[in-house]
């Protein structure tokens, strides 16, 4: 409780005296009023405590000063004090906004008991304010949210890479964030104008990546006549983001590098190759060094792409962020979810500060999500009946798919079974819900996240 500032309004004096000392030897910092006026005209819009105010004193009694605290700050807990004959005015109080009320005569020890959860409620209201002006400033900044050390070097990297319009591998467990920081590289660099492609690898079926990727001739692919644009040639003069790269099967990963060494590109079926303007961000599930060294990556292709390498930190080294992306992600669930009134409690602060997070920052967004979607309140039956129908089916999809995810532990094929939908159209539900199955795979003893 300590910095935190009760405003204690009081027109009996011998009264306040005496409350004053009470609260003062309880280690509470306190200024004492006369009168509602005065306490009103000494609040600040960065005030951090709270208000004990009595109900029943002259020019303006307690219910006026809080409906012109109200007015100024909603959140602003508002304790008033009332003799007996007050109660059922009281009572109304607390329906209009008022965070609680004492019965003259009250014991100290109440009263204090009772200040402290105001103080703790408006320290996390504070706080919390304090967090969503900072993503928001950060966001405008940059959308790689963070004031760690680490983030605030990463940013500097990012800017001089994209400058240099050279070939970037990005490297850190899943969920850390690279295909965000790959678009980062696109949008900050001289191509933003240009297409930016991204190919997510794991997801291509192993007889058509290649196709995906070259494009092919007309009359060289069975059943179709029409020649096809690959990836490849579609992201000329842009970025090409190959998420996910060593998912690639080794046949492909070979003629690949051999696009990246000539920069030309031969389409399956044509007779000559075409040159081809690349910008190549990569991405990998894990360190591709140690995947070259066990056989499971082609060497060549490592070292065409590794000329420069950003290595992503995973959340649990990035202290207070966790808290800001928290924050941010919250604030993104509230209004996709239509819960305004979701309020960030200190139960969900502890468990953000002292989880782990092996899924890292997508796991952190699709928890925010789940607490917004959880999140109980006086207003859940209101809430329910407002939600039209999409927002509705919106939950429900996430609910479901998520619990579908949870029990294959991240495995799409067999999500795929649990749901009894095609792949296709679960990748889109995923794609629009914002829902990374990496977040749920188990982590793999002594080696980090799949």
């Amino acid at each position: 409780m300590s910095g935190q500032t009760i405003l204690f309004v009081e027109d009996d004096e011998a009264l306040r005296g005496a409350t004053v000392q009470a609260m003062e030897l309880a280690g509470l910092t306190v200024r004492a009023f006369a009168g509602a006026e005065a306490a009103l005209a000494a609040l600040t819009p960065d005030f951090d405590g709270v208000i004990v105010s009595d109900i029943r004193m002259p020019r303006m009694d307690g219910l006026q000063l809080l409906a012109n605290v109200r007015a100024l700050d909603a959140d602003l807990p508002v304790i008033l004090v009332t003799g007996h004959g007050d109660v059922p005015m009281a009572v109304a109080a607390l329906h209009d906004g008022a965070f609680d009320f004492l019965t003259k005569p009250f014991a100290s020890d109440h009263l204090i008991a009772t200040i402290a959860r105001a103080l703790e409620r408006r320290g996390l209201i504070v706080e919390n304010r304090r967090l969503r002006a900072a993503v928001a400033e950060g966001e405008a900044a940059s959308p790689l949210i963070g004031d760690s050390a680490a983030i605030v070097a990463l940013r500097g990297t990012i800017r001089r890479l994209a400058e240099a319009d050279i070939d970037v591998l990005i490297e850190g467990e899943t969920g850390t964030g690279k295909d965000l920081v790959a678009a980062m590289l696109h949008r900050l660099g001289p191509r933003r104008k240009r297409p930016f492609v991204a190919v997510h690898c794991a997801a291509l079926a192993p007889g058509t990546a290649a196709i995906e990727l070259f494009g092919h001739a007309a009359d060289s692919v069975p059943h179709t006549r029409l020649a096809r644009i690959g990836s490849i040639v579609a992201s000329h003069g842009g970025t090409l983001l190959l998420d996910e790269i060593d998912a690639l099967a080794p046949e492909v990963q070979a003629a690949l590098s051999r696009v990246i060494e000539e920069r030309e590109v031969q389409p399956i079926g044509a007779e000559r190759s075409e040159a081809v303007n690349l910008h190549i961000v990569a991405t990998g599930r894990g360190d591709l060094g140690e995947a070259v060294a066990a056989g499971a990556f082609r060497a060549n292709l490592y070292h065409r792409l590794a000329a420069a390498r950003l290595r992503l930190p995973p959340l649990r080294d990035r202290g207070h962020d966790r808290m800001l992306l928290f924050v941010a992600f919250v604030e993104e669930a509230r209004g996709a979810l239509a819960r305004p009134d979701f309020r960030i409690d200190e139960a969900a602060r502890r468990h953000v500060l002292e989880h782990g997070w092996p899924g890292n920052v997508r796991e952190l967004r699709n928890h925010a999500f789940a607490c917004v979607l959880d999140g109980d309140g006086d207003a859940a039956a209101d809430r329910e009946a407002a939600r039209d129908l999409p927002t509705r089916v919106a939950e429900f999809e996430t609910r479901t798919i998520v619990d579908a995810l949870r029990a294959s532990g991240g495995n799409v094929v067999r999500t795929v079974e649990l749901l009894g939908v095609p792949r296709k159209t679960l990748y889109y539900k995923l794609s629009r819900y914002g829902i990374d199955p990496e977040a749920f795979r188990p982590v793999r003893t002594g080696q980090g996240p799949e």
